[in-house]
């Protein structure tokens, strides 16, 4: 009897060293909740993104306000009769 719960015991701290540091232990499940919480934090900021951006090429293919908005701001484009002015610093 005495040898079977020595054995038992064993057994016991066995499996509790696996469960806590094994490769497949908790310190992995722990690591690996996390990796899934950045990535899923990644893949909203991404989904944000797309969605802009299919927000601008709609934009761009319905109106003419969107391309005219663009060539000001990226090609520096004045429409006739405006005046242009560069400030410097």
């Amino acid at each position: 009897m005495k040898k079977l719960l020595i054995l038992l015991v064993i057994l016991l701290v066995y499996l509790q060293l696996n469960l806590w540091f094994g490769d497949d232990g908790l310190q992995e499940v722990w690591r690996l909740h996390k990796d899934v919480e950045r990535q899923s934090q990644e893949n909203s900021e991404l989904r944000e993104r797309n969605e802009a951006l299919d927000a601008e090429v709609l934009d761009l293919q319905q109106g003419l306000e969107a391309i005219e908005e663009h060539a000001r701001e990226d090609l520096g484009m004045i429409k006739e009769g405006e005046t242009f002015y560069q400030v410097v610093e």
